[in-house]
């Protein structure tokens, strides 16, 4: 993981899927958030817009895998980080998927951890996502549901 003059907020980023596992691996309770980042985040809280609402706290989804996993941690963070890809769609603004540390205070509308005293760690890279995507793809039946 680098920083690097392109990563905004001063973040470091998170280059490879590799560097992505270690990291979720080595410091349990991380959080990633899909938005414009944690300079804008700061500015303004999450929304239920359906409810017209505001939320106590920024809309998250936790990234590292779950106890009962049995399956490689690999494939937890790959889907985890994929299924959540699709908010970017049809977006003005493109946002991108970033790392934070947080404190549960709620659940949202739907059942994600709403965080606040958020920390953010990271920015997710490009080749991360990609790298994700392909295990992903590769991995899951995706798509399939439990009809």
């Amino acid at each position: 993981m680098r920083r690097s003059a392109g990563s905004r907020a001063g973040l470091p980023v998170v280059r490879t899927f590799r560097e992505l596992v270690d990291l979720v691996t080595e410091r349990p309770g991380l959080f990633v958030r899909y938005s414009h980042g944690p300079e804008r985040d700061a500015e303004e809280s999450s929304r239920d817009y359906e409810a017209d609402v505001d939320l106590p706290g920024l809309s998250v989804t936790t990234i590292g895998p779950e106890p009962w996993w049995t399956r490689p941690a690999e494939d937890w963070i790959a889907r985890r980080l994929c299924k959540y890809g699709d908010l970017d769609e049809g977006q003005e603004e493109r946002r991108r998927p970033w790392l934070l540390e947080g404190r549960v205070v709620a659940s949202g509308p739907d059942h994600e951890p709403l965080v606040v005293d958020t920390v953010p760690v990271a920015w997710i890279g490009e080749s991360a996502i990609a790298e994700a995507k392909r295990r992903y793809r590769r991995c899951f039946q995706v798509g399939q549901d439990s009809t």
